[in-house]
This record gives structure tokens, C-alpha cells and sequence, in this order.
């Protein structure tokens, strides 16, 4: 790393609002030439809206951009490109319904400018003629990668890239990272997985409640700071438990009782090549875990699990009867609810909180009626026990990820479920909102409601789970108490290493 002046990037004062919420109030940040540069704080901060404004996706309403000492007239992305940026942002930025080749020509790119980065990424024989919408969402995040490199940016910016990446993807995105810096480029790196924070950055800024809060460097600081700075001495007290450094001795959640009945079972189900002979059963009051690698199978089990697709062959029962589903609805009338992990799929973005929390609820014109009497009473009930930040009600859109992924829960809360289908749903949420998530799962468990969690944190599942299945080319390999279960065991299992099923 190199002290030279100019400095890179200097933002001023830089502040931004949509109506009644502040989302930065005043911002500084400064990065130089030769480093990779973190900037933190929990959903909510400004992180991402103020990548989007060093990126022109969006103007800030008042303050300085500076470029190497010169200030800059961010009016446009491919102003920021000129200068030298390159963004990775939180979510993909590719139209569905586009093939990865028209994505690339939309950028003034072609295959040939990607594929030396991707064949670096082990994705050299990707189908540049699939549409976006049928690539997995690891793939995307890795092709916006390539596509940011091929730009050969100064300055790289990384919003929550390895969010949605298994330990060996992300090892790609942290070998990019030290190249850049070798290189006397930088990054600025935003993640809320702080062990990769402090292994892989030089410096970090700490946003809270749109301001900035605290700058460190980190050649001397731990997670427990990381986590104060962002959320407050309380907040921050209570939340440091569930802190990477923290989780492993944090009490897990006791080994499930096997006398409670069944709700949810399946035999021999398999789905194309997708799911292959997978047999499990789900008690009530369960928690069941659920890891792989990328592509393992498990989205096609819980495409079948949610009544999205129907299985090839196999049996899924739900409280005793076998479920034929033929959309999600059959499903939800059984009391199985999905969480996806895509929770922009989830959501209506410009509709209200209310409405988007409140939507299974008015699945037949019939019911409006009846259901408007205790409509506001439940929807009111959900944003009070996950605490959703409704300041910008009006547009889901405009919460934060954090509070987005808790509207995806709040709709089930509001409407009611027997059996939860999570699909990794605490993927890019903050240290805080993880806990909110883990403390509520475990009181809906408690409360007698099922859950089948898939999760590509693997602390997360002695924290929370009481059993964990892990799939490796689309059948179940191995099976444990959660609370024995350690993260080097389930990396064996998830990889098909012989010795590690149970």
C-alpha cells in the first residue's frame, strides 16, 4: 500500500434523501491509491447509496466527488466508468429476460473481454446464450466481476459480492481483491462477513444512520469494535454474540426431541436431474438445516418443496397427506411458505410495506372483505416483531436490504404458515438483523412451527438448527445433530469427501 497523493477517491460531505428519510446526512470518505478500503455499518447506514452515488446510478443531493485530487461530474455511470469506476453492486445488474451475450453488448462489451477473468473464476465454459434469468445467482455475481475487471477500473467496488458465494467462489473475488492492490489500484469493499473484512482490508469507515461514525486501521482491531462502531455500545454489545469471532461459542440451540409428530416428509423424491432419490422427514417444532455448495440441488428441493415444480418421482406428505401441488399456491393452502432468497422476487418494489406484507392475505377477491376488518392488526403486529423500519413505507423499494428481507418474513407472520421454507435468509443482512432473524426463527419454533432452513453460513446452523442435512450432487450425504455439527465437517460433507456422512 502506498501513502501518495492525490488520494484515489475523497467523497465531501455528501448527502442524499427520499422524502422523510435521510438516507446520508453528511459522508467523508477517502481512499487511496494501493489499498483496499472497507466501508461498513449496518443495513440501513448508507453503504449502498452512497456507492450508488460515487457510481451515478443516483445524484447526491449535496457534497463533493473528487478524482485523484480533480472534482468530478458524476451525471451518469459511464462518467464514473471514464473516471476509472467499476461497480459490483448489491444486486445483479443484468435484465432477466436478456441472454448473457445482449447483457455484455448493452455494457460495449464482448465474450472474449469477460472470458480471461471467468476461466480465472473456473466459469470458462459458461453459455453466454442463457438467459439471466436461468442462471444461478453465483454465476451473476461472478459475471458482474468479470465484466467490472474488464474495464480495468482504478478504483473497484464491491457491494456485498461474496454474500451470495460458497467459500470457494469467494476465494476468487479475494485473489482479484490482493491483485488490484498489488497493482497500486484499490477496492472498496462492503461486507458484513467482518472475518473477510479483517483478513482481506487495509482500512475501514464506518457509517451509521447515514453519517460517519468511526475510521479505523486495521492492523490492530477486532470484530468486537467493528460490531460497537456500527450499531452503538448497546445494540452493539448485544449483537458482537453472533459476531463471526463469537458464534462458535455461543449455546446452540438443544438437540430436538424425536417423539413430536411429523408435518412435512418426502420419499425417494427427485426432480429431473436436479434432486436426486432425497428422503427426509421434518418434526413439528424442528428447526432442519440445510447446506451445500452452489448447485447441489438445493434449489430444485425447495422448488418442490414450495410447490413450484413438481417432482419426477417421490412422494412429498405434508401432515400426513401427500401434497400434489401444481403451483405455490397449493402449497401456502397446505401452510408452506417460502422465503427465497431473492427477496427483490418476492417483493412488489414501488407497492407499500403494508401491502406487500399483507398480499397472501387477499388471494381471493372473496376474502377482501373479511380480511380488512384484522388486516391492520396483523401487518402491525409483524413490523412491531421484526422491527421493520417503515420511515419509507410508501415503496418497499426504498428500505434497506435488511428491512426488505424482513418484509419477506413479515408476510407470513401476518398471514400465517405451519411449515417456513427459508432459503438463506440472512445472505448480505448485518450483524444486528441476523440476530432479530435467528431469535425469531428459534420463538416460531418454540411456538411449535416448522422450519427447513438452508443456509450458506455454516455458523449460522448450530446457532439456530436442531438437525442438518448436507446435499452433494443432489442427494443427501450426510446427517447430524446441529449442535455438534462444525464448520470443517460440513465443508467434508458439502465437497462428497468419502468418511464425512454420518
Amino acid at each position: 500500500m502506498t501513502n501518495s497523493s492525490p488520494d484515489l477517491l475523497a467523497a465531501r460531505d455528501v448527502a442524499k434523501r427520499y422524502g422523510p428519510v435521510v438516507a446520508l446526512r453528511s459522508v467523508d470518505l477517502t481512499v487511496r491509491p494501493g489499498e483496499i478500503h472497507a466501508l461498513l455499518g449496518a443495513n440501513g447506514a448508507g453503504k449502498s447509496t452512497l456507492v450508488k452515488i460515487l457510481s451515478a446510478v443516483i445524484s447526491a443531493d449535496s457534497g463533493s466527488v473528487l478524482v485523484h485530487g480533480e472534482g468530478a461530474h458524476l451525471r451518469k455511470p459511464s462518467d464514473a466508468m471514464n473516471a476509472g469506476i467499476a461497480t459490483v453492486f448489491q444486486d445483479p445488474a443484468l435484465i432477466p429476460d436478456l441472454t448473457l451475450t445482449q447483457n455484455l453488448r448493452i455494457s460495449h462489451l464482448s465474450e472474449d473481454d469477460v472470458l480471461p477473468w471467468l476461466e480465472r473464476m473456473n466459469l470458462g465454459e459458461i453459455d453466454f446464450g442463457l438467459q439471466v434469468s436461468d442462471v444461478p445467482l453465483a454465476v451473476l455475481r461472478l459475471l458482474d466481476l468479470a465484466r467490472a475487471l474488464a474495464h480495468d477500473p482504478q478504483l473497484l467496488m464491491l457491494d456485498e459480492i461474496t454474500a451470495a458465494l460458497t467459500t470457494d467462489q469467494a476465494s476468487y473475488v479475494f485473489e482479484v481483491m490482493r491483485e488490484w492492490k498489488s497493482r497500486g489500484r484499490s477496492v472498496l469493499f462492503i461486507s458484513h462477513r467482518l472475518g473477510e473484512v479483517l483478513e482481506l482490508c487495509d482500512y475501514a469507515t464506518i457509517l451509521r444512520n447515514g453519517t460517519n461514525v468511526a475510521d479505523f486501521d486495521l492492523t490492530d482491531v477486532d470484530e468486537a469494535q467493528l460490531v460497537t462502531a456500527m450499531l452503538g455500545d448497546e445494540l452493539g454489545e448485544q449483537a458482537v454474540a453472533v459476531s463471526d469471532t463469537t458464534e462458535e461459542s455461543a449455546a446452540p440451540r438443544p438437540t430436538h426431541a424425536p417423539d413430536q409428530p411429523v408435518v412435512l416428509e418426502l420419499k425417494d423424491v427427485s426432480l429431473r436431474d436436479k434432486v436426486k432419490n432425497v428422503s427426509f422427514t421434518l418434526h413439528r417444532g424442528e428447526i432442519l438445516g440445510l447446506t451445500a455448495l452452489e448447485g447441489q440441488g438445493q434449489n430444485g428441493l425447495f422448488q418442490v418443496l414450495s410447490g413450484d415444480h413438481r417432482p419426477s418421482s417421490g412422494e412429498l406428505i405434508v401432515d400426513g397427506r401427500q401434497l400434489n401441488a401444481r403451483s405455490p399456491y397449493d402449497a401456502i393452502r397446505k401452510g408452506v411458505a417460502l422465503v427465497p432468497a431473492e427477496r427483490q422476487n418476492a417483493l412488489l418494489p414501488q407497492r407499500s410495506v403494508r401491502e406487500n406484507l399483507s398480499l397472501p392475505q387477499y388471494n381471493r377477491i372473496a376474502r377482501w372483505f373479511t380480511l380488512a376488518r384484522d388486516e391492520t392488526q396483523r401487518v402491525d403486529g409483524a413490523v412491531d416483531r421484526l422491527d421493520i423500519d417503515i420511515r419509507a413505507g410508501s415503496q418497499v423499494q426504498r428500505l434497506s436490504g435488511g428491512n426488505q428481507q424482513k418484509v419477506t418474513i413479515g408476510r407470513w407472520l401476518a398471514s400465517g404458515f405451519n411449515t417456513l421454507l427459508c432459503f438463506d435468509p440472512t445472505r448480505g443482512i448485518d450483524i444486528q438483523t441476523k440476530a432479530q432473524i435467528y431469535e425469531l426463527l428459534k420463538q416460531l419454533a418454540k411456538d411449535g412451527s416448522s422450519i427447513v432452513l438452508y443456509t450458506s453460513e455454516l455458523r449460522e446452523i448450530p446457532l439456530v438448527c436442531d438437525r442438518v442435512l448436507v446435499m452433494y450432487s443432489g442427494r443427501i450425504v450426510h446427517e447430524q445433530d446441529a449442535a455438534s455439527a462444525t464448520e470443517e465437517g460440513l465443508l467434508s460433507a458439502a465437497h462428497g469427501l468419502e468418511g464425512a456422512s454420518a
